[in-house]
């Protein structure tokens, strides 16, 4: 292949994935770094944010490149997503699968290079990954597991650098597990009407607009109540304090934008809104650990 097509193809396969929303969850990965880091009095080695950089982009990159071959059939039927790079041919299936399965392989190298640990709990990881894919075809709380898939960034970059688990960065996975699920709530009331219509389950499919919106604002109060506990035992003060007030700012001009009559500006709650807020906690945090 020559160059210049294998770099259009490379390009055409990230943007099947979406790689540039890996701003989403890659925070909070290097968030977990940074308590860890806190926790161990000590910084990490060069080598140690390679390798967890690495297992995050190749577990996000084969998470959504195998969701885009399961969900290939129905995103054919919906008008919304009838244009993704597998419907519209633009990626074959034997290319997807090369690419999830690389993506995958990449992740348990990572994994494996960093401590027996994440090796070990990797397949759990891995099986999330797979279940979330399958998740609408039997249940609405598919938002739910996605939370869980993102969750595991900061808790399996704290498990790198510790070798264990505490209850801080469990609080912090929780935290990032309901503010994916609230966010994911809004994104799927753009196919509310479709996903009644084929039988498939969401939040917003089984409880309609008015009561899912209440619930991914429950979700994201949650999730703040739990960044905040991150003020104990952390080492984490005003600053991140600070950051926390921010995002909360944040969260609320994210539920101003989606109203229960008008979903127009989705996307932009969605995709920018959540970009800012991840990056925003992470940036609080990380000035609080160096000062």
């Amino acid at each position: 292949m020559a160059p210049a097509t294998l770099w259009e193809k490379t390009r055409t396969l990230l943007e099947m994935i979406k790689f540039s929303h890996t701003v989403f969850a890659f925070p909070f990965a290097l968030m977990g770094v940074v308590l860890a880091s806190l926790a161990n009095q000590a910084p990490p080695t060069l080598g140690q944010i390679f390798w967890i950089c690495l297992a995050m982009i190749g577990a996000r990159s084969g998470a959504m490149g195998l969701n885009r071959i399961i969900d290939a059939r129905i995103d054919a039927k919906n008008p919304r997503t009838a244009a993704r790079h597998i419907p519209a041919g633009q990626v074959s299936l034997r290319e997807a699968w090369l690419f999830v399965l690389g993506s995958f392989a990449l992740m348990l190298f990572a994994a494996w290079m960093l401590n027996p640990l994440c090796f070990y709990l990797a397949p759990v990881a891995l099986f999330f990954l797979f279940l979330y894919s399958f998740c609408k075809r039997f249940t609405a709380l598919a938002h739910v597991v996605l939370g869980i898939c993102l969750a595991a960034a900061p808790i399996g970059a704290w498990i790198a650098l510790r070798g264990d688990v505490s209850w801080q960065i469990i609080a912090l996975g929780l935290a990032v597990l309901f503010w994916v699920a609230g966010f994911d709530i809004f994104y799927a009331l753009q196919d509310l009407e479709f996903d009644r219509e084929q039988g498939l389950h969401s939040i917003p499919a089984r409880f309609g607009v008015e009561r899912s919106l209440w619930l991914a604002r429950a979700f994201h109060i949650m999730m703040v109540f739990l960044l905040l506990l991150l003020l104990i035992g952390t080492g984490l003060g005003w600053i991140y304090f600070l950051g926390v007030c921010v995002v909360a700012g944040l969260l609320a001009y994210e539920h101003l934008l989606v109203k229960p009559d008008d979903f127009s500006r989705i996307d932009a709650a969605f995709f920018n809104m959540n970009g800012y807020i991840s990056l925003t906690i992470f940036a609080f945090t990380l000035l609080d650990a160096l000062i």
